[in-house]
């Protein structure tokens, strides 16, 4: 039984943040952090959620930022390509510059994209993969990214997501900002710390999923500060295009 003095702290609620990291100290701070723990768990978690991909394709990466996670699927699964989307120009120099000193031009193209932005060309090519990380908390209508992968997904496209995981406290917050970002340059820690009051709970994500149809997708959270959604999708709009 509550003790009747005690006081029950209220949920965290979500803090909007800006959709675009245009500016160059930000996208350069990205572009030389540290991400390899995170961002091998990605390729990871893809690696073992789809372990019958195709043996090659091409694969669409929304929000790819400066390339990391971009170029790091490229090395792991060097039969395929992949084309990644970012609104940021910034952070597409960096990304280039990434890809360029990897010589992966071949494989990987960083385009810049405002998601969402579904182009009939594009949308009469469906993607047989299509991932994301740390893209679904920057948008304003968390919408827009269900909307996207339904409108660039084919008869049965493989879908993985990963985002930051809101806390239940800002105190919480900024004890995974001192866990994980501790030795980090201000901006990333300041970053990070606003992504986190940003981000969306599983519940959250599920309640937009069903309001897109999407909801046969999977939504579990995978750290103390990650949630991952994943599944098969066959999209509508191929569906109406075939008809």
């Amino acid at each position: 039984m509550t003790n009747p003095g005690s006081k029950v702290s209220p949920m965290l609620s979500r803090v909007t943040e800006p959709e675009v990291m245009d500016d160059d100290q930000q996208a350069r701070a990205y572009a030389e952090a540290d991400f390899e723990e995170p961002h091998n768990h990605f390729i990871q978690l893809l690696q073992a959620t789809f372990p019958q991909l195709a043996p090659t394709g091409i694969a669409l990466d929304l929000g790819c930022g400066p390339g990391d996670i971009t170029l790091r699927f490229a090395q792991a699964f060097p039969q395929w390509s992949v084309v990644g989307w970012d609104a940021s120009a910034a952070m597409l120099y960096y990304g280039n510059q990434a890809v360029a000193a990897a010589g992966l031009q071949d494989r990987i193209s960083l385009e810049a994209v405002y998601i969402p932005q579904c182009q009939a060309s594009r949308c009469s090519q469906p993607y047989p993969l299509i991932f994301s990380n740390s893209l679904l908390h920057h948008l304003a209508d968390p919408m827009a990214l269900w909307t996207e992968i339904d409108q660039q997904a084919g008869a049965a496209t493989s879908v993985l997501v990963m985002d930051l995981m809101r806390p239940d406290s800002r105190d919480i917050a900024a004890h995974l900002v001192d866990l994980y970002a501790q030795d980090e340059p201000e901006v990333l820690r300041r970053d990070f710390f606003n992504s986190l009051l940003a981000a969306y709970q599983v519940n959250e994500v599920r309640g937009q999923l069903q309001k897109t149809g999407l909801d046969h997708l999977q939504v579990k959270a995978v750290s103390d500060r990650h949630l991952i959604i994943w599944g098969q999708v066959s999209s509508k709009v191929q569906s109406s295009h075939s008809q």
